[in-house]
């Protein structure tokens, strides 16, 4: 099994070009269900979750061509069962509930899996369906549907879930009628998606907002498009920058979708200078520690939660984070601990004070953004860390230790867990 080996102290240097967006890409590359022509989809980032959400829709008989630029035809649906052996992996899977249900008047779908990171329903997914007129139950394990045809109705998510409406979105774009989001995701992955949606032919307006209204057409056509970047992987390198001293230019990201965590990081000392296809981060020797709160946008994302606790962890004072949005969100906590960080949970709120130096050491993975935060971790500590269990950051970000390793970090991945060096 591989793992990450990681010599700290290096501050990072440079220039780094950010991906295209995961949680952008899964959705789009999924609504390809909805039509029976050849789209294309740029800027797709070369992740083990958007491997296996190829793989699935291959077994739904999707023809699927290229990597980077990705072409998918779904003109004959073999198969409205989406298989517990690739669903298990990863929570997006079940992504293709509304559309199968929609184009197809049925789906099959095993309940899903993904980073060990608290409950995730998806009962907000069934009900919003059952709302749509489906029949929808629960039996051995999968979600099970079926309608004539689905038709529009007024549907309130109790969270906003982005899954949830992301989910709901396209199956009501085939719906006989209209129908009304209520307290929606507004993330941009969401709008992009909409966006994607719009230019298969969709009729969908307040992208965005918290109400989104879907008029529902008879029909869709296949649509080329780009996926906007990965803010979570753009904002990872921001604190990276911060948590070493460094000075690096975060290229290709979008600045307006990272307004919460730049406010964050100036907070802390940091300077950041936006402009010129990109931002500019430069870390601050002292780092003040600052309070978070984790929300659904526009709010600070939980996706960024725990690579900010390593980064308060080398602060000055103490920090406060609060997590409201998934309450399993802290196991990374107690593998930063054996760095030497001070930290105490108590529910969904842990208190940090910050420590002169981390030291490095054996720590493992426990879900993909704990990855990410460990790694930052070992960027900053005295000595060698080795990360195992790294197949999580695989699924998030697209070679991450040869980005760090461009911007002079000391990392490298190796396959030999008896190696010592690098």
């Amino acid at each position: 099994m591989d793992k990450m080996v990681i010599y700290g102290g290096e501050k990072l240097l440079g220039d780094v070009r950010i991906s295209g967006a995961k949680n952008a890409a899964l959705p789009i590359i999924v609504s390809s269900l909805l039509t029976d022509g050849w789209n294309t989809f740029h800027n797709i980032p070369d992740l083990a979750d958007i491997r296996t959400i190829k793989k699935l829709l291959r077994g739904l008989g999707a023809e699927i061509e290229g990597e980077s630029s990705v072409r998918i035809r779904t003109g004959e649906i073999a198969s409205c069962e989406a298989s517990y052996d690739l669903v298990r992996k990863m929570r997006a899977s079940i992504l293709v509930l509304g559309p199968l249900l929609a184009r197809m008047g049925r789906a099959r779908v095993s309940l899903p899996g993904g980073c060990a990171i608290g409950d995730r329903p998806v009962n907000l997914h069934i009900k919003a369906l059952a709302d749509l007129g489906a029949e929808v139950e629960l039996r051995d394990g999968y979600v099970e549907a079926k309608a004539s045809r689905l038709k529009g109705a007024s549907i309130y998510f109790d969270i906003p879930t982005v899954t949830g409406t992301e989910n709901i979105m396209m199956a009501a774009c085939l719906a006989k009628g209209t129908t009304l989001l209520k307290n929606a995701a507004r993330e941009p992955e969401v709008v992009n998606l909409v966006e994607v949606l719009n230019g298969m032919g969709a009729k969908i307006s307040g992208a965005g907002t918290d109400m989104i209204i879907i008029e529902g057409v008879d029909s869709l056509h296949p649509v080329e498009t780009t996926v906007i970047p990965d803010r979570i992987e753009a904002g990872t390198f921001m604190i990276a920058a911060g948590i070493t001293g460094g000075n690096v230019k975060v290229s290709g990201c979008d600045p307006s979708h990272l307004d919460a965590l730049i406010n964050k990081l100036r907070d802390t000392g940091m300077e950041i200078t936006i402009g010129d296809g990109g931002i500019r981060v430069k870390g601050n020797k002292e780092i003040t520690n600052v309070d978070i709160k984790t929300l659904p946008y526009p709010g600070f994302p939980t996706d960024l939660q725990a690579q900010m606790m390593a980064f308060m962890s080398v602060g000055m004072g103490s920090s406060v984070i609060t997590e409201t949005v998934f309450e399993k969100r802290f196991m990374h906590a107690s593998e930063l601990k054996r760095m030497g960080a001070d930290i105490q949970i108590k529910g969904n709120i842990a208190l940090i004070r910050g420590v002169l130096k981390l030291k490095g050491a054996q720590v493992m993975a426990t879900d993909l953004r704990a990855s990410a935060s460990l790694i930052l971790a070992g960027l900053a500590a005295e000595g060698k860390t080795e990360l195992s269990r790294v197949y999580h950051i695989d699924r998030g970000y697209q070679q991450i230790e040869k980005k760090l390793s461009a911007l002079g970090a000391n990392i490298k991945r190796v396959v030999n867990t008896q190696a010592e060096g690098i």
